[in-house]
């Protein structure tokens, strides 16, 4: 009688260790998703603060239009009327 307690025990504990290191939810698993959990909210920092200068530059792009001169000017190589464009090549 001990004997088959004692053997049902022990299949109940290694049933319970299977699962804790293997089975679904086990340790293993655990710490795999609080990894994948870590990285994707460095990404999501990461994003915010692009997504705070983006809206920075919207509403600097709609009060000012100073902004949107020097865009012009940077990216299209536009000038105004009546100046003149130097462009100095280095070596």
């Amino acid at each position: 009688m001990l004997r088959g307690l004692t053997l049902i025990l022990l299949v109940v504990l290694a049933g319970l260790q299977y699962r804790l290191w293997v089975g679904p939810g086990s340790y293993a698993e655990v710490k795999a998703l609080e990894a994948r959990i870590e990285r994707s909210e460095a990404s999501n920092s990461r994003l915010q603060v692009r997504n705070h200068l983006l809206e920075q530059e919207v509403l600097d792009l709609k009060e000012s239009t100073g902004s949107i001169e020097a865009r012009a000017r940077r990216d299209l190589g536009m000038v105004r009327e009546g100046e003149t464009f130097y462009l100095i090549a280095e070596d």
